[in-house]
């Protein structure tokens, strides 16, 4: 099948990535915010926002609290789909596949990327909990810094998510919503590719 332009490439996840890059430049904010969709064990989905921090050769790698709601959901069903729309580009990537944890070093080498004082928060958040009042976490927060001093360890129950893939499309808009749109789609990791134009 004939793709050009914005479409060239045989590998979905290169040309993912692309799009990412070109977003980096054009984006004014969070070029990579992600829509990411879940669901609880009895089936009733689940919407946020969080931000991909990674697509790697294998997947797309985003981090969280392990005991938040997504967590939770993405450890009874580890299955999840993944959105981001770049407006300025006018286009839209979206994937879907089944999840695994990234917790080895690649967690720990985010986490010792990010600011002191997320990290601290990190620790001190007891992700999708009830909350008394902020000042209850910006003691918590102060509690932790004593303890944890300046530079604290990833905790056990915060690291990253990877969504393995097993479809993605790509879509970029067109003049009188006449959009293009392919998709890409495999039996499972490892398997060939196949891609379908889509009517808009």
């Amino acid at each position: 099948m004939e793709r050009d332009g914005v479409f060239a490439g045989e590998d979905p996840i290169v040309i993912a990535r692309r799009w990412l890059d070109e977003a980096t430049e054009t984006e004014i904010n969070d070029p990579n915010a992600m829509a990411l969709a879940t669901a609880d064990r009895h089936g009733m989905p689940n919407l946020r926002m969080v931000l991909l921090k990674e697509i790697a050769d294998d997947g797309f790698v985003f981090y969280t609290n392990y005991n938040s709601t997504k967590g939770a959901e993405l450890a009874d069903r580890p299955m999840a789909a993944g959105v981001l729309h770049w407006k300025s580009l006018r286009r839209q990537l979206r994937f879907r596949g089944h999840v695994s944890r990234e917790e080895g070093e690649r967690a720990d080498a985010y986490f010792a990327s990010r600011s002191l004082r997320s990290r601290l928060g990190a620790w001190a958040s007891a992700q999708s909990r009830p909350l008394a009042s902020r000042a209850a976490l910006m003691a918590e927060v102060a509690k932790v810094t004593a303890t944890k001093g300046p530079n604290p360890s990833r905790p056990p129950f915060w690291g990253g998510f990877m969504i393995t893939p097993v479809e993605i499309e790509l879509w970029a808009d067109g003049d009188f919503r006449l959009h293009d749109r392919f998709v890409w789609r495999r039996e499972g990791p490892g398997q060939d590719w196949e891609v379908t134009r889509l009517n808009p």
